[in-house]
């Protein structure tokens, strides 16, 4: 039955890159959305309206992803976080961030398979999503390590701030942005700080590149706009009049994506950070 599964991903998984080439080439030849018309008509946010805002209660489930976070605390998906079926998260994913539909397929089965469920039948809960080496990493840029902060839905504001501290870009009105040189940086010092820290520190290569790509999307749906992302990341709210920074008619395809998270990643440089100076920041912040 392994063998079967194994096979059967195999197939679906070919079939998602196949998919994902055609919607990067329709990228290619097809006008990008007007400004103010990203998120589909008919789905929370079109207009740049988006549903009641309402912080987790206790018992609501939330998990270390903010987007995700987001999304059930203005109850585009369920608000308590629990019971949420994998096969309807694409469709949200996808109108409420303008990732690609190949993108946010494969990101939910991979979700599945992560947690041993079947996607076409189960449900989960948000704080699932938060195993530690799956999506979840140490070194986050809002989050402390699992080994120090178990509950990944706690953000860590010193960390949020001295991420936009970082922001050396600016927009054609002069307010601050993050660039991609700017998350390589931070995220190289993240990484020596969790060294020096987290006596469980681990970060494989999948991790790493979890943590590029989760970087990537301040970059690139969030545009890197610290006025936005100061409300995203802190409050985990949408912003009113907030739409996805990627104007592509098919969203942003994994293709297009690691155009931006392996150059991100492979331009990372722990050695510009000493694990003394590091440590001391860390101590800083607490």
């Amino acid at each position: 039955m392994k063998f079967l599964s194994s096979i059967s991903n195999a197939f679906y998984d070919a079939s998602i890159l196949t998919w994902d080439l055609l919607l990067t080439l329709g990228n290619l030849v097809r006008f990008s959305r007007p400004v103010g018309s990203v998120t589909p008509e008919g789905h929370p946010g079109y207009g740049g309206t988006w549903p009641e805002y309402r912080p987790s209660q206790e018992g609501d489930s939330r998990s270390c992803c903010p987007a995700l976070n987001a999304m059930a605390n203005h109850g585009i998906i369920s608000r308590s976080g629990r019971g949420i079926k994998f096969t309807e998260l694409p469709e949200h994913i996808h109108a409420t961030f303008n990732f690609s539909t190949s993108y946010c397929h494969y990101a939910c089965h991979y979700a599945a398979r992560m947690l041993n469920k079947s996607y076409s039948r189960d449900t989960f809960d948000l704080e699932e999503i938060s195993l530690h080496n799956g999506i979840e990493h140490d070194a986050s840029l809002t989050r402390l390590d699992t080994a120090l902060q178990p509950n990944q839905a706690v953000i860590h504001p010193p960390f949020i701030e001295e991420l936009f501290s970082f922001a050396t870009g600016k927009d054609a009105a002069g307010n601050p942005l993050l660039t991609l040189k700017d998350l390589s940086r931070i995220l190289g010092k993240r990484r020596v700080e969790s060294k020096a820290t987290n006596k469980e520190y681990s970060l494989r290569f999948a991790d790493r590149i979890f943590s590029s790509a989760n970087a990537s999307t301040i970059s690139t749906i969030f545009g890197g706009r610290i006025d936005d992302l100061r409300t995203i990341l802190l409050e985990e709210r949408l912003p009113e009049g907030w739409e996805s920074r990627v104007r592509k008619p098919y969203g942003l395809t994994m293709l297009t994506f690691n155009w931006t998270i392996l150059p991100m990643e492979f331009s990372i440089r722990e050695a510009d950070w000493t694990v003394g100076a590091a440590s001391q920041a860390v101590e800083e912040d607490a």
